[in-house]
């Protein structure tokens, strides 16, 4: 039954992070106006905008202009109630510090990943607020990353990516890692600590590396790699553990 309140508070909560997906770039409020077609400009009626259910029924379209309906606002009303359903089972069904934390991470996440997809861009009112809210839940009782690896995990991820932006730039004249990226490995740092921040780095970069070679991708084109880092630090958060022991074991470490 908890499942299935997750569920719907977890749809309802993607609805919203469409709205900001949508807006945030554009610098609109996410509060008012109520939403429109994108194309038409027609408000959309409260039955026209149930999470999920609505995208289905109007098989993806525009109830007035018939005009298509980007497949992100589906995407990001499904996968945030199964990722908080996910952290829900893996934190053994229970409601704590920890599973709160995640959630503001994830639900921070979503919006970052599909922004940085789409505008290339990564907004500091995201990422700056989630290194404040990471190291504030580090000094919380009861929390499962201390302060010390938090701020160690932050501190690194934001030098390493720092230097890395700065020796491309001077070596090759070009710009490789944008300001967004840095501040948002120091965000996953404040929340993940040390190994998680290492854990993130190695799987965005090898995922990175296998898309850019399967899409033959043009160096001389933008790439966003907050994507990536967002999915290496929700798979940290989700599987992490259960992965690292399993690398271990497949190369007989312990």
């Amino acid at each position: 039954m908890f499942y299935l309140i997750i569920f719907i508070f977890g749809a309802v909560f993607g609805s919203f992070f469409n709205v900001c997906i949508s807006r945030i770039p554009k610098k609109e409020s996410i509060v008012f106006p109520n939403s429109s077609c994108p194309n038409c400009k027609t408000k959309i009626k409260p039955y026209h905008n149930i999470p999920i259910i609505s995208y289905i029924l109007l098989k993806g379209k525009c109830a007035y202009c018939g005009s298509k309906i980007d497949i992100h606002y589906f995407l990001v009303e499904l996968l945030t109630p199964v990722l908080l359903i996910l952290l829900y089972a893996g934190q053994n069904e229970q409601i704590s510090l920890v599973f709160f934390k995640y959630t503001i991470f994830i639900s921070f996440g979503l919006i970052i990943f599909f922004i940085d997809l789409y505008h290339y861009i990564i907004p500091d009112k995201l990422s700056l607020p989630l290194i404040v809210l990471g190291l504030i839940f580090s000094f919380l009782p009861n929390t499962d990353i201390g302060w010390m690896s938090v701020g160690i995990g932050a501190l690194s991820g934001f030098l390493l990516f720092l230097f890395t932006a700065f020796l491309f730039q001077k070596t090759t004249g070009k710009d490789s890692l944008g300001g967004g990226d840095i501040k948002l490995i120091a965000a996953i740092g404040a929340f993940l600590g040390v190994w998680g921040t290492l854990f993130t780095v190695l799987f965005a970069s090898l995922i990175a590396l296998v898309i850019l070679i399967i899409l033959r991708h043009d160096n001389k084109k933008p790439f966003p790699f907050g994507p990536f880092l967002i999915s290496g630090a929700i798979t940290y958060i989700l599987a992490g553990n259960t992965l690292i022991e399993l690398y271990l074991r497949l190369y007989n470490i312990y």
